[in-house]
């Protein structure tokens, strides 16, 4: 078991992670090429995610030095209780003790959820995507740096170079104690997980996520929030997929037509409902099933509903339960509809793009969580953490 490093050595271990990181920037960026001249290229969002650049180790940086100044999470008191018999009975959280991230293509992660990982007390197994091997191995070997430099063992931070045979051995029997599985990627890695781990496991889920244009929107801000969701990051599961217009708004015609246009001219293949195809003259989508779909690609749907009831009905039915939002100036229908989605993110007048631990103020997420237990939407530091009944008597017997 590895013994709770005091909160100073975590945290020069992270500042000096910050270093190494900027001291072997060029470096990073030369290695993670070779990644990207193996990757075949046929999958874009993939391919984003896969590019170590100078804003992506920026952003490394700032997450390294943001965990580092952060409160420790670890010892927080949760409840306190007097017992009549004199006992003093307290809760706080305690670190789960090791958690493994399985992720695909993203060397950020390998930085940023193991950096969370450590500074809430846990041993961390990285299992990164095979496309990013050579980008990964640099970052832990940086991490192995920083942790031998503060007297650290290297065992902290732990690279599973498997292959998908080897991690599903490891999955049904591991050749060490682990408390938490976080997948972080897609439906096939997530069920993967899920169907051979014999840990409990928090699900990073998909997206999928819709905006409500309401009858009492502005319309301005409707557009804006609408190409913003789908056009400025494609590859992320905080990305819009699907957009419901009420047919209640005045001339929802010409606003249906405009939203179209404007995405077209950003590249954006779209696809209507009957009534929205009618009097457009997009493709109608072939059935029902595409509601489900998350695309991670310049593809949007777009239907019409007649009422906030319905809106509500059909969000539920089919979003991933991550993020939805509603485009409306009345602010009770707006707290109708944020109460009765079933998301983990809900939204008045701003983009679905917001999900994410660094925009919530939380330094920084392992995942995002489309699971009601243990943690909903961004998990962040404080919630990377389990807790424990600590008791104080003098002798009492029940």
């Amino acid at each position: 078991m590895n013994h709770l490093l005091p909160i100073e050595k975590r945290n020069a271990v992270l500042s000096r992670m910050a270093e190494l990181l900027e001291q072997e920037r060029a470096n990073l960026k030369t290695i993670n090429q070779r990644d990207i001249k193996k990757y075949s290229g046929d999958d874009l969002a993939m391919e984003k995610r896969l590019l170590v650049d100078d804003a992506k180790i920026d952003g490394m940086i700032l997450s390294m030095q943001q965990l580092a100044s952060q409160e420790d999470p670890i010892g927080v008191e949760r409840f306190n209780f007097d017992h009549e018999n004199g006992m003093k009975i307290i809760n706080k959280t305690a670190a789960f003790g090791t958690i493994m991230i399985i992720y695909e293509s993203r060397p950020d992660v390998t930085v940023e959820a193991g950096g969370i990982a450590f500074k809430s007390g846990n041993k961390i197994l990285l299992k990164g995507g095979k496309e990013s091997l050579l980008s990964n191995l640099k970052i832990v070997e940086l991490w192995h740096q920083a942790l031998q430099e503060n007297n650290v063992a290297t065992e902290w931070v732990e690279y599973l170079n498997y292959n998908r045979e080897e991690t599903q051995a490891f999955l049904e029997k591991p050749t060490q104690k682990v408390d938490l599985i976080v997948p972080r990627g897609g439906e096939k890695l997530i069920a993967f997980v899920k169907k051979h781990a014999t840990c409990p496991v928090i699900i990073s889920g998909r997206g999928n996520n819709f905006v409500y244009v309401n009858k009492e929107a502005d319309l301005k801000k409707a557009l804006d929030i609408i190409i913003n969701g789908k056009t400025s990051n494609i590859s992320v599961c905080n990305a819009l997929d699907k957009v419901l217009i009420d047919t209640n708004i005045n001339n929802w015609e010409a606003f249906a037509k405009k939203v179209i246009t404007e995405l077209q001219q950003r590249n954006v293949t779209v696809l209507g409902d009957e009534n929205i195809s009618r009097v457009t003259n997009i493709p109608q989508i072939e059935s029902d099933l595409i509601w489900h779909e998350e695309f991670l690609d310049y593809k949007i749907v777009i239907g019409t509903t007649n009422s906030d009831q319905e809106a509500i009905d059909k969000i539920n039915k089919y979003c991933g339960g991550h993020s939805a939002s509603i485009i409306t100036k009345n602010d009770a229908i707006a707290q109708e509809f944020m109460e009765n989605v079933d998301t983990a993110a809900v939204y008045q007048n701003a983009s679905t793009r917001f999900t994410d631990g660094g925009q919530f103020g939380l330094g920084g997420e392992l995942a995002i969580s489309t699971d009601k237990l243990h943690q909903r939407g961004p998990i962040g530091l404080q919630h990377l953490v389990t807790n424990k009944w600590y008791i104080y008597g003098n002798g009492q017997i029940r």
